[in-house]
């Protein structure tokens, strides 16, 4: 698909490299917050401000309170709703023995329409991207634009993904022992190492991770399952229609650009990629005001009339 208000004539031209600020993260005091039953877990979930619907979907290990920066700036214009995913934060895990990525397509079918939410933009980042993806695949009647975040999908892995899915399947195992949290600090530090600015704000995530509910092993392991998955499902985003904003961070590895550029490419509305300079693999946080605008421009040209 020709990327959407740019120039596709050259190899670059789909891409747009922003820059921004620091991130904090706090909900706004003022949210309403709760619960509601989605198949066999009760979704927790934040909602502020008034007007068209936008929804976050969080990545993997974190939870809703990583789009602070976002609900903060944007309910002055729009209802925004985030929540936390199956397994994750407040949500909490289920009797299940495995989950998928369809799995938590129908706890956000569900969600939605508890909360009467029609016609939103969704935005998710890594994990939340595929949810968001297969989604908009899905329920193309209810998706009125898509924000793909730091995010890959159903292409080739390459050495590289490869590479990165094989240590998060190590993670799995290694959990039971050393715990998710002390091994994602340890995966930061190597990562910084290895290639700079790939963790971005990491201790804002760590923060996250810290300070949310445990996530036990048996559910962690379920999550690492869905991710490792996806990749090799049947999804394809050719059945994604609506207008799509791709973004990620300038410092992610090379698998994420490969498959920006994939979706770009094979998303069957019209796409615009953008590199945010300077950021890592949770872009929203590193770069948050730069992502916000981009939210919020994508979200104006699919409510313009709204």
């Amino acid at each position: 698909m020709s990327p959407r208000g740019l120039n596709a004539a050259g190899p670059t031209d789909h891409t747009r490299t922003t820059t921004g600020s620091a991130a904090v993260v706090d909900v706004p005091a003022s949210f309403e917050s709760g619960t509601v039953r989605t198949n066999d877990v009760e979704t927790y979930y934040v909602r502020g401000g008034d007007g068209p619907a936008i929804v976050f979907v969080h990545g993997a290990i974190v939870d809703h309170r990583m789009w602070g920066p976002q609900l903060a700036a944007l309910h002055d214009a729009y209802t925004v709703v985030a929540y936390d995913v199956r397994g994750h934060g407040r949500t909490g895990g289920s009797t299940r023995e495995s989950y998928t990525v369809a799995d938590y397509v129908a706890d956000l079918d569900a969600l939605l329409a508890a909360l009467d939410v029609e016609r939103a933009v969704l935005c998710g980042l890594s994990l939340g991207g595929c949810i968001a993806q297969a989604y908009a695949a899905t329920h193309p009647e209810q998706v009125a634009g898509l924000v793909l975040a730091d995010t890959f999908t159903t292409a080739p892995l390459g050495p590289t993904g490869r590479l990165l899915f094989a240590n998060l399947r190590l993670f799995a195992a290694l959990d039971r022992v050393v715990g998710y949290r002390r091994l994602n600090r340890l995966q930061l530090r190597v990562g910084q190492r290895l290639k700079p600015g790939v963790a971005g704000d990491g201790a804002t995530i760590q923060r996250l991770i810290d300070e949310g509910p445990t996530i036990p092993h048996a559910e962690f392991r379920k999550i690492v399952g869905s991710i490792v998955a996806f990749p090799r499902s049947d999804f394809d985003p050719a059945h994604i229609e609506a207008t799509t904003t791709v973004l990620y961070g300038a410092n992610e590895p090379s698998l994420i650009r490969e498959h920006a550029t994939f979706l770009r490419d094979r998303i069957s509305g019209v796409v615009l990629v953008v590199e945010l300079a300077d950021a890592g693999h949770a872009s929203n946080l590193d770069r948050p005001a730069a992502f916000t605008d981009a939210v919020r421009d994508l979200a104006e040209e699919a409510f313009g009339s709204d």
